[in-house]
Parts: C-alpha cells; structure tokens; sequence
C-alpha cells in the first residue's frame, strides 16, 4: 500500500486520527434515490477515521419521511455506539439497509443522535456541494469519497490488514 500525497486543498485519510473525528459541516448534502431528491441539507457532520473517507451523518429531519423504514439489522461501533439500520423505498425502488444511524450514541459522538448516514453506492447519487461523490469500496464502511480526499481507501478486497 502506498499512501498518496495530498495536493494543496486536499486531505489524506491517512492523516485522519484513531479514534475517529466529528466536526459539524455546512457543505450541501444531497441524496438522490430511484430519481428523486430524498434529502437535502446544510448542517450535519462527518466523522473522520484512519484510512477511511468521510462518513456524512445529515440530520434525519433532512429525509423525506416515507423514505426510510426500520431495518431489523443492528451493528455496533465500539466509538460510537450500537447503530441501527433503515431500509429506503420510494416508488418501487427499495434499498436493504442502506442507512444507519445510532439512537444512542456515546461520547463525542452524542451529536450524532437523530443523524443517517447512507451507503453511496445504494443510492443514485449523492453529493457533497455540486461534487457527485464516489462510494468507498465494500460493504462495511459507508464513507464518501470527493476529489478533495486521497487515499488509498480501505474497503476493497484485500485491505482488510491494514
């Protein structure tokens, strides 16, 4: 694995700290799904890990409400907490446990109560700013990749031991 040297205006993820960062941002977020805007805000976070990138958590306010339904599926992060899952559906689209948030989040991570986060790749699109952002690789970690962020990425095949 060979790191890559941020160009000026960039981050590497390699940089980010363990354990992770939060800090609020008011970039534009934007989700589209089965063509249709189902979130739109200005105020939500992202977390910030070793080697991952960005994971956006929009305020669950910014969802359009018949989007999101409970998932039986739970996970736990030892950061921030047991996190629950949320199916999206509009039309006749529907997305398994495309979306996490954590009801109950410990520590620093307590501002993330009643914040999503969505898997990129499940949706048609999401956008940091007018930036239509590139899902990170695999099925565990949902972050959001921007040309502002360089990596390499864990998440793929075989980067599992970094």
């Amino acid at each position: 694995m060979k790191k890559i040297k941020p160009k000026n205006g960039q981050e590497s993820v390699w940089d980010y700290p363990r354990p992770p960062a939060i800090e609020p941002i008011t970039q534009h977020l934007r989700i589209i799904f089965n063509g249709e805007l189902i979130a739109d805000t200005n105020q939500s976070y992202r977390v910030l890990e070793t080697s991952h990138p960005p994971t956006y958590y929009l305020p669950k306010s910014a969802f359009r409400k018949e989007t999101l339904f409970d998932s039986s599926l739970s996970t736990a992060c030892e950061f921030k907490g047991v996190s629950f899952y949320y199916d999206i559906k509009v039309g006749d689209k529907l997305a398994l446990n495309a979306a996490w948030g954590y009801p109950t989040p410990k520590g620093k991570f307590k501002v993330l109560q009643d914040h999503i986060a969505v898997y990129a790749h499940k949706m048609d699109a999401c956008y940091v700013g007018d930036e239509k952002v590139q899902a990170q690789e695999g099925d565990f970690y949902g972050g959001w990749i921007t040309s502002k962020i360089v990596g390499p990425f864990k998440g793929a095949k075989g980067t599992w031991g970094w």
